[in-house]
């Protein structure tokens, strides 16, 4: 509270007026001591001044007044509602218990008290008011129906007195959330007149000018509107009549609020809106005479009004898929303004209010599942009067079918009940989701198995070492969280069969021996296993031995001993061995089989550079272009290709930190290997002459062919990039060198 409360003459009056009207609107509902407990409380309070003026500079005790009459005249709620209404701010802020509440006036009172309070607790979250699921979450969260109903009236209230604020952050705030929040919530609920004020009011403090401009331009035209849709409606009422049609037929204006929507819509001015005028016929017909005598009114409209063309809206040949029935057309009425008109029967007219067709609906606001249902039924109760003080009319039977939960910034998302730490990780991104190791609930660490529940605050903790394991699907209890780790699953053992299946295609070419597939498989069937999935899998985790793999296989592919084979290899100079001879390192077998023992691998192995070698799939890197005489090694790829790179690639870091396993030790042949493309950058003084004295001492080198260069220059200085063909590191060095000692260069790099 920021100012202690203190009464106005005028205030006293309104409180003395208010009391005799709740007093004769729920006097018959309260019970003996409720009257004397509530003044009791309230004037304690206010003598040791614990009520004060609150942010909006609202008095609190005439404001609460106001709020439950709101509640009673344009909802219908009764005793509990109004109980709370006047009492809701001593608990939240302390000065009574909720134990006292429940004694002195009943668990009613006190579920809709304690509903308030933890609907207040969201907002510390600070979340994402104008999303749907925030208006869910509040929904699910209250539990009694009758919170909600109790919030929309408050907000009302508020919004009519907001100009008292002197805060404009304040005032700014409350706008947004009855624009965002509040409104979609009455509208859901079926309360319109609430929903059009609470839409109108916070358009008068967040759109200022807007709001003005166009109350002034409607007050300034009210009586000939009133008088234009009367002389618009009479010659069409006598039509119908005199065709011996049951109707009746309501005129209405657009609210402030959808009169600008239109305008922003349709980047028009206020007299630029032609549908400003709405009529609504209602036809009493008889079901197998709806259609026929809805296209009758149609007709006797059309041949009054010209109708435009683009503007009509046929649903009742075809109904919208939520079932809404009904004819719109836009005629042309007098003094050539366009008039909307509406035609449809009682029937259409109950399921477009009542049903699943309600306007809410049909104006593309969505719910999902039971909640539809669920609201329906409360609003189809309002509307008929019902006793809303009924507890178990109000208590969502379908509550938990779904929860909802805040990330940390106050974000949304909906699950299904039970739902897991992993399922929300999952249901965030999928990488998330795999990475997952638990999180921080509420402040409070948990792990992935950890059931969630609506309104948790949620921080979920990854780790990159993390990887998704079989045993996550007992953990997850959402389809897409374990569609998801099923996927993840599936890729991991992917790569581990591509991995190892290079391996033994390199330990099998060490031993003079094509890989060949129809071999795998008779090898799979000899070894009683039944499929080359499987054979990879124990091999990479050293199931099998593999050396005795190999020597199965060399039996399979050559029955006859392979002694020839190793003595060939005893010929092979030891210093210059070809890439067909080439085996992999231990840091790649070992990476490659989870269990590193019985796999064996030399250091000294080495993958020589020669292109006439047949039967090895090697490339030069694109990044950074190795030509003969630079430093090199060599990276498996997936694929089963080698990329082979320079020592000082710029991606040679990550590459040896990552995938050390993959790393193979590489050198050119003693002979080079044709002719490469080099990239050299050039800086200078931007002298007249420049490029053709560079152009000039590269074409006097033999064996360097120029393929382009490209020139720029800026404040004297030119940058430029040359393209050459030239055959080894040597070559390359002595064009270096005679560049850089040309007039006016100031350096040469290589790219």
């Amino acid at each position: 509270m920021e100012e202690k409360l203190s009464f106005t003459e005028a205030e006293r009056q309104e409180i003395a007026t208010l009391l005799e009207q709740l007093k004769e609107k729920v006097g018959c509902f309260l019970h003996q001591d409720d009257e004397r407990n509530i003044r009791h409380q309230v004037l304690q309070s206010l003598e040791d001044g614990r009520i004060g003026r609150d942010v909006f500079h609202l008095n609190p005790i005439l404001h609460s007044l106001q709020t439950a009459v709101i509640a009673i005249d344009e909802i219908g709620l009764k005793r509990d509602s109004v109980i709370a209404i006047m009492l809701y701010r001593s608990v939240l802020n302390g000065y009574t218990t909720q134990e006292d509440i429940l004694d002195k006036y009943g668990a009613g009172v006190s579920d809709i008290i304690n509903g308030i309070i933890r609907i207040q607790s969201l907002y510390e979250k600070t979340p994402t008011i104008e999303s749907e699921n925030f208006r869910n979450l509040l929904l699910s969260f209250a539990e009694d129906m009758r919170v909600i109903l109790v919030m929309i009236a408050d907000r009302v209230n508020l919004m009519r007195n907001l100009k008292c604020c002197p805060d404009a952050k304040a005032r700014q705030k409350a706008a947004e959330e009855a624009n965002y929040l509040y409104a979609p919530l009455a509208h859901k609920l079926g309360l319109y007149k609430l929903k059009s004020e609470l839409e109108d009011l916070s358009l008068k403090y967040l759109e200022h000018d807007a709001y003005y401009h166009i109350k002034d331009k409607l007050n300034e035209t009210k009586k000939q509107r009133d008088a234009y849709i009367q002389n618009f409606i009479v010659p069409i009422q006598e039509k119908l009549e005199a065709q011996g049609l049951k109707f009746h037929i309501k005129g209405r204006t657009k609210s402030i609020h959808s009169i600008w929507q239109k305008m922003k819509k349709q980047k028009c001015p206020f007299e630029g809106v032609y549908d400003l005028f709405a009529i609504r016929i209602i036809l009493d017909s008889k079901p197998e005479r709806e259609k026929m005598e809805c296209w009758q009114v149609y007709s006797i409209i059309t041949d009054m009004y010209q109708p435009n063309p683009k503007r009509l809206r046929d649903w009742l040949s075809v109904p919208k898929s939520n079932g809404y029935e009904s004819l719109h057309i836009t005629v042309l009425g007098p003094e050539n303004k366009w008039v909307e008109v509406q035609i449809r029967t009682e029937r259409m007219d109950d399921i477009a209010e009542h049903g699943l067709a309600a306007h809410w609906r049909y104006k593309g606001v969505k719910e999902g599942g039971g909640m539809d249902d669920w609201l329906a039924s409360i609003r189809a109760a309002m509307e008929a009067g019902d006793d809303l003080e009924v507890m178990d009319f109000f208590r969502k039977s379908l509550k938990d079918e779904e929860i909802y939960v805040f990330t940390p910034k106050g974000d949304l998302f909906k699950l299904a009940a039970g739902s897991t730490v992993l399922d929300f990780a999952f249901c965030i991104h999928s990488k998330v989701g795999c990475h997952c190791t638990g999180a921080k609930v509420n402040g409070k660490v948990q792990n992935m198995r950890y059931e969630l529940r609506s309104g948790d605050q949620v921080q979920i903790v990854t780790n990159v070492q993390q990887r998704p394991k079989r045993e996550w699907l007992q953990i997850a209890n959402t389809s897409r969280a374990k569609s998801k780790i099923r996927l993840a699953l599936k890729e991991t053992v992917v790569k581990e069969i591509a991995i190892t299946k290079e391996m033994v295609e390199r330990r099998l070419k060490n031993r003079k021996l094509d890989f060949d597939e129809a071999t795998i498989q008779q090898l799979v069937k000899k070894l009683g296993l039944k499929e080359v999935a499987e054979f990879y899998r124990q091999v990479g985790e050293g199931i099998l031995d593999m050396q005795e793999v190999i020597e199965k296989y060399a039996l399979l592919k050559n029955p006859k001993p392979v002694q020839s084979s190793l003595a060939g290899d005893e010929r092979i100079d030891p210093d210059h061995r070809s890439a067909a001879d080439f085996k992999l390192t231990d840091e790649y077998i070992t990476g490659a089989a989870s269990n590193r023992s019985g796999i064996e691998g030399s250091r000294s192995d080495v993958l020589v550079i020669d292109q006439s070698q047949k039967g090895l799939d090697y490339t030069l890197a694109s990044c950074c272009h190795p030509i003969y005489g630079d430093d090199v090694f060599g990276f498996v790829t997936v694929s089963g290709g080698i990329k082979i790179h320079r020592c000082d690639c710029p991606n040679a870091p990550e590459l040896r930190r990552r995938f050390g396993y993959r790393i193979v030790d590489a050198q050119w042949s003693g002979k080079g290997c044709g002719q490469y493309a080099i990239t050299l950058r050039v800086i200078g003084n931007d002298d007249i002459g420049i490029v053709s004295n560079i152009t000039s001492v590269i074409s006097k080198e033999e064996r360097i062919l120029m393929r382009s260069i490209n020139i720029d220059s800026h404040d004297g200085l030119f940058a430029g990039t040359l393209v050459v063909n030239i055959d080894d590191t040597s070559r390359l060095e002595q064009l270096m060198k005679k560049l850089r000692v040309v007039k006016g260069v100031k350096q040469v790099s290589r790219v």
